[in-house]
């Protein structure tokens, strides 16, 4: 139904080419897992226990038949196209099995990182309205403690075993059919409600952001123009179930074009288990956070065969220079940035084509329109920092959610002037490379100067003593604002005044004198949302 080999990828011809069109009815599950099984006899998944012995793996063909085997076992428990369901699953086959079975129902998931408590979960219910959660055992209790507050919720369902007030899906699918009867197979148009995602709540409470049906087919443009995916690939992305980077790395992308996705079922991170794995699953695309990539830095990577990999991708946060070039001594592969947000699909990208700036995010995806503009929707020239914005236009831009989920009218507020407001900021170079600022509450105005915490924080993180870092704006008489830096120091280093003294005095050197932290804290740790990412609006008290 959907062939993606013929699409010429270079930059300049796919900008003016590329076109992204979604067939009115369009259910993921049905039109891509479903038809995938019926021409592809390969392997979709490497399900990889913890301690990396043990290698399960699953064809198309076994996605399809688990999916709709849990799709008919939740609807014979009741549910039906339009719900709600809450997921809470670790990197598990089961977790692919309730996913697809949710889109095959027409029942709205909403998945969940396994770091959420019985608050969140009962947040992200009673926000929706949920009638049912799927979840692995050791989160059961945690719901069972706030069951009296989700006067919703009517199905409670645990991965495995049965548990005492808990439906097992060992037991809600035994006997049911492989395959969806026509007169049960959810009829969904591609602009239905396929998924929630909840955003990780820098500012405030999480809000959900819905993607329709046509946002799976969106990521065509994700595996295309930054991850250069094939249906020969093996591709293996570090994230959660539970963000919407899941949906990036082990969804959406790689099955679109028949791919195989490694799910490694691991907790914590083992540095040297990953390269090892990496070798012996013969991994071709690698994406990971840049704190990976900061750690593999750090090891000898000559004793492990990485040959496998062609293409190496990372996004998130500023990655150090000495990081990249020691990877693609040993790789061969430049890490290639990448933006997008839980809102979006990839929008931002660097190219296989295209050469890499160290530091930028890249170019624009086709398919989008995006600059960078004032308040009013004013586009502004290369070299000032402003909004980066996604132009609406008709079609509707690829992927791109339409509100907020508020249970009522969507919530709109990023949207105005003809734009979408992604709340981030950014420059654009004169050869239209996007180079990251930060998000727009936390830009720093000191004696005129409009200062990046992002672009100080790649700063320090030059400095062999630092290991992290969080900068913010603080209130001062004389300047408006002044720099302040929170850092947690590699090992075998010592907070003292003279090391803080050679950190600003290094930064000075890095980026612009004005720019350097006036007052540095030594920390042990940061504020992060359950994602990973810096609450510097706790930092700076606000919250």
């Amino acid at each position: 139904m959907h062939n993606f080999t013929n699409v010429n990828k270079a930059y300049d011809v796919a900008k003016k080419s590329y076109g992204f069109e979604c067939p009115p009815d369009f259910n993921f599950a049905f039109d891509i897992i479903d038809q995938h099984a019926q021409s592809l006899n390969k392997t979709a998944v490497l399900a990889v226990s913890g301690d990396g012995q043990n290698i399960e793996e699953l064809s198309y063909a076994d996605l399809s038949r688990r999916s709709s085997r849990f799709a008919n076992g939740l609807r014979n428990l009741g549910l039906k196209q339009g719900d709600f369901a809450c997921l809470v699953a670790g990197r598990i086959p089961d977790w692919y099995d309730a996913i697809l079975g949710c889109m095959k129902l027409g029942v709205i998931s909403m998945p969940g990182t396994n770091l959420l408590t019985g608050k969140d979960i009962a947040y992200r219910i009673n926000h929706t309205g949920a009638a049912a959660i799927i979840v692995t055992p050791e989160h059961c209790e945690k719901v069972d403690a706030v069951r009296a507050d989700c006067p919703t919720l009517k199905h409670f369902i645990v991965i495995g075993d049965a548990l005492e007030g808990w439906v097992s899906s060992i037991d809600m699918c035994a006997g049911a059919a492989e395959t969806i009867a026509p007169a049960h197979r959810a009829i969904t148009k591609s602009d239905d409600m396929m998924m929630g995602y909840f955003t990780s709540g820098t500012t405030g409470m999480p809000k959900m952001v819905p993607h329709d049906f046509s946002y799976a087919l969106a990521h065509a443009a994700t595996a295309l123009f930054w991850m250069d995916l094939t249906r020969d690939d093996i591709h293996w992305t570090l994230t959660d179930t539970g963000w919407a980077k899941a949906a990036w790395g082990m969804l959406f992308p790689q099955f679109l074009v028949g791919a195989t996705v490694v799910l490694y079922n691991g907790t914590g991170f083992d540095a040297e288990l990953h390269l090892r794995l990496i070798e012996k699953l013969g991994v071709n695309i690698f994406c990971a956070p840049p704190t990976v990539y900061r750690i593999f830095a750090q090891m000898d990577l000559s004793a492990y065969d990485l040959g496998s990999i062609r293409r190496s991708i990372g996004a998130g946060e500023p990655l150090n220079p000495e990081v990249i070039r020691y990877w693609k001594n040993e790789t061969g592969t430049t890490i290639a940035d990448g933006y997008g947000q839980t809102e979006t699909i990839n929008i931002i990208a660097n190219y296989p084509d295209q050469p890499v700036k160290l530091g930028s995010m890249g170019k624009p995806v086709p398919g989008f329109e995006i600059e960078i503009v004032d308040q009013n929707g004013t586009e502004l020239p290369a070299g000032e920092i402003g909004n980066i914005a996604i132009k609406l236009t008709d079609p509707w831009p690829p992927g791109l959610f339409k509100g907020y989920y508020t249970g009522g009218e969507p919530d709109c507020s990023s949207f105005h002037d003809g734009w979408y407001y992604t709340g981030d900021t950014a420059s654009r170079d004169e050869d239209g490379y996007f180079w990251f600022v930060g998000r727009t509450d936390d830009l720093i105005n000191s004696s005129g100067y409009r200062i990046s915490p992002f672009e100080v924080e790649s700063a320090l993180l030059e400095h062999p003593a630092v290991a992290e870092s969080a900068v913010i704006g603080e209130p001062d008489e004389k300047r408006g604002q002044i720099v302040v830096a929170y850092i947690i120091l590699t090992q075998g280093n010592k907070a003292t005044d003279v090391l803080a003294e050679e950190i600003q005095k290094f930064c000075k050197e890095q980026t612009a004198p004005y720019k350097y932290p006036r007052i540095v804290h030594f920390v042990s740790e940061l504020p992060k949302t359950i994602s990973g990412k810096i609450r510097r609006v706790e930092l700076r008290g606000e919250g």
